[in-house]
């Protein structure tokens, strides 16, 4: 829908479903006027006094474009319109503003069965809008009632408030989508490394300050500890080969004690040494 005339639009759509709907004899006018303009002495008046930008709909996504699904266009300007719908008749010197009361009456009878605008009652031009034209009474507010008609000349009329939402507001502008994945392949997964394999221990057994040697797989490269009863046998080391060399620690009483290796987090292996005499 453009953004000259959408709301345009709107006004001259619910126009239109009262002129079709309402069934009073005789018929109703309906006008699109402000308070204190001139119309007939029998009708029933729309006026738009408020717009409002939908805080639902603000931050919507970009869109397909339609007819081009390869174009994105931006979020239109989604728009919350509030009107003034006020009747107007000849008082009776009996009955007062009883028929300016039928025909409000009427009209509301009207916008509460067709809440939703129906199609062929809309002007061609939002027939294709995304959102539905939604018709909602609106909660009596006297002070805005009364600041509203305290802008015209006029006395203060019977009136209700409507709101009409969403209207739509399409903006210029537009990019194109990105490509789609046409087609996906085999995919390949190659392990970046082997991970590293701690196997043997030499000697089992043999006094403090003995050599030791712990044999492996794939263990140059990678940092590594060996621990034993809290004693650092190899303080993280990184391996220039597949064997890891270091010195029983001293102190150690005589008997079978865990020791501990870890390479990188990714292997660990507990060995059993025994410490003998001196």
């Amino acid at each position: 829908m453009s953004a000259s005339t959408a709301i345009g639009m709107v006004s001259e759509s619910l126009r239109t479903l009262l002129v079709e709907e309402m069934t009073l004899t005789p018929a109703v006018d309906v006008t699109i006027l402000a308070p204190d303009e001139t119309g007939g002495d029998r009708r029933i008046n729309l006026f738009l006094y408020r717009v409002h930008e939908n805080v639902t709909l603000k931050n919507a996504e970009w869109r397909v474009k339609r007819g081009a699904p390869t174009q994105l266009t931006p979020p239109p300007l989604a728009l919350n319109l509030y009107y003034l719908l006020t009747s107007y008749a000849p008082n009776d010197p009996l009955t007062g503003n009883a028929t300016a009361h039928a025909i409000l009456g009427e009209a509301m009878r009207v916008f509460h069965q067709h809440a939703i605008v129906p199609n062929n009652r809309l002007v061609s031009g939002l027939r294709d809008a995304r959102e539905q034209i939604q018709i909602m009474l609106s909660a009596l507010d006297l002070e805005e009632l009364s600041r509203v008609w305290g802008t015209f000349s006029h006395p203060f009329r019977l009136s209700v408030m409507y709101e009409v939402s969403v209207v739509e507001l399409e903006l210029l502008g537009e990019q194109p989508m990105g490509k789609r994945v046409q087609q996906v392949g085999v995919p390949d997964i190659q392990a970046p490394f082997q991970p590293p394999i701690v196997n043997d221990l030499t000697p089992l057994r043999g006094p403090v300050g003995t050599p030791i040697t712990i044999q492996g797989q794939h263990l140059a490269g990678w940092q590594a500890s060996v621990t034993m009863m809290r004693k650092r046998v190899v303080d993280g080391v990184k391996l220039t080969t597949d064997a890891i060399t270091g010195t029983i620690p001293g102190g150690l009483p005589p008997g079978i004690h865990q020791l501990q290796v870890d390479v990188a987090h990714l292997h660990r292996r507990v060995f059993f040494f025994e410490v003998t005499p001196s």
